[in-house]
């Protein structure tokens, strides 16, 4: 049996589309796979919901900007590629795949250190600081947008190969009936009958107190229209009680892809895992992407390729109030052509994804392919 590894974590955005390749490359062989990320955090309960071994290793936050905590952190890192190295080491993949975030750098230097082939994955519109590390130990390099190699340095750019970013297949509907399917046990898990239209309001996998803020505040104007559920993020304390009208969740897992199918619009950041998934299940989106200090603008990015293809209208900064949500979200709950619009703006998206061209497939294939000449 082949082993192979993946790597990637901190938040579902990097583990959920890794998990994607993962089921594709188990409909292609008996692969023994295993999963190397932090060992704090959801990395260990995702991966091992989804069947696969888990080894945890220390994590330091990489970051760009000088701070005393990247003392500490550098040591984590170190501890996490020694750590990183004695796993592969014995359990010696044919390759190891990456999906990004801070916790996926000391595996791909130990794989490299070992000899074992890494292939990586760039969720977001720009790369960031793990992939521009882990491209120097890189065979293969995924991208889910065609203007994402122009940030690389020439010499891997003929590494490139723009895949999309892969979506779980449960968030694919092969046909209208399947889809309808789907919304059903979305509306019963929420406890929303037929006929109600649901705003889903998404922060990422660990919340977004921008979000969480504007939505306290225009509640009562948005529940006017639409039935609000609202994802507040496990580690965000919340005082508004649930109602017919409203219901807040700390983390939806094994159930999003049928409460996204149940949506009409999706109200969120616009880190790969929220825009990906609603582009899969067409929706339109009013995003409220992370900015200012502390981040490198890749959310803004995303964002703006989404608002410039017509899915998506993007508040941002000081855009982001109150007053501008409710408005822009009963602007488009109140035009029928619009809001058709830009689901099938969102639609194009998706199926450029991984939806029907099969970007978890692609990867897949590309893995079988180069283990296949290596064997």
């Amino acid at each position: 049996m082949v082993n192979i590894a993946f790597t990637g974590g901190g938040t579902g955005g990097h583990i959920y589309p890794g998990l994607a390749v993962v089921s594709r490359l188990k409909e292609r062989g008996d692969f023994r796979v295993f999963w190397v990320g932090s060992n704090t955090g959801m990395d260990r309960s995702l991966a091992e919901s989804a069947g696969l071994e888990f080894y945890g290793i220390p994590s330091g936050k990489l970051r760009r900007y000088v701070t005393l905590k990247n003392i500490p952190d550098i040591f984590r890192v170190l501890a996490g590629f020694f750590a990183a190295r004695r796993i592969l080491k014995k359990l010696r993949p044919a390759l190891l795949f990456s999906k990004g975030g801070f916790v996926s750098v000391p595996p791909c230097a130990a794989a490299a250190s070992l000899g074992i082939p890494v292939f990586t994955h760039e969720s977001d519109y720009s790369p960031g600081l793990a992939t521009r590390i882990n491209i120097r130990f890189a065979k293969k390099i995924f991208t889910a947008y065609e203007d994402t190699a122009r940030f690389l340095p020439p010499k891997y750019r003929d590494l490139v190969t723009v895949s999309g970013n892969p979506v779980r297949p449960e968030f694919n509907h092969a046909d209208a009936a399947q889809r309808e399917g789907s919304a059903a046990a979305g509306r019963a898990f929420l406890g929303v009958k037929e006929g109600d239209r649901i705003l889903l309001v998404l922060g990422g996998s660990l919340g977004a107190q921008e979000i969480n803020n504007l939505v306290r505040e225009s509640l009562a104007e948005l529940t006017k229209i639409y039935t609000v559920v609202h994802q507040t993020g496990p580690k965000n304390e919340w005082d508004v009680e649930a109602s017919e009208r409203y219901r807040p969740y700390a983390y939806i897992r094994d159930e999003m892809p049928q409460v996204l199918a149940a949506a009409e619009i999706v109200l969120g950041r616009s880190g790969a895992g929220t825009i990906w998934e609603s582009a899969a299940c067409a929706l339109p989106m009013v995003l409220v992407p992370l900015s200012g200090s502390g981040t490198r603008g890749d959310q803004v990015e995303n964002a703006r390729f989404f608002e410039r293809a017509g899915a998506a209208v993007v508040l941002l900064g000081s855009d982001a109030n109150p007053e501008n949500l409710v408005s822009t979200i009963n602007a488009i709950a109140g035009d029928d052509a619009k809001r058709a619009s830009m689901a099938a703006a969102s639609a194009r998206l998706g199926k450029a994804d991984g939806a029907q061209v099969a970007s978890a497939t692609l990867i897949a294939e590309a893995i079988c392919g180069y283990i296949e000449k290596q064997l």
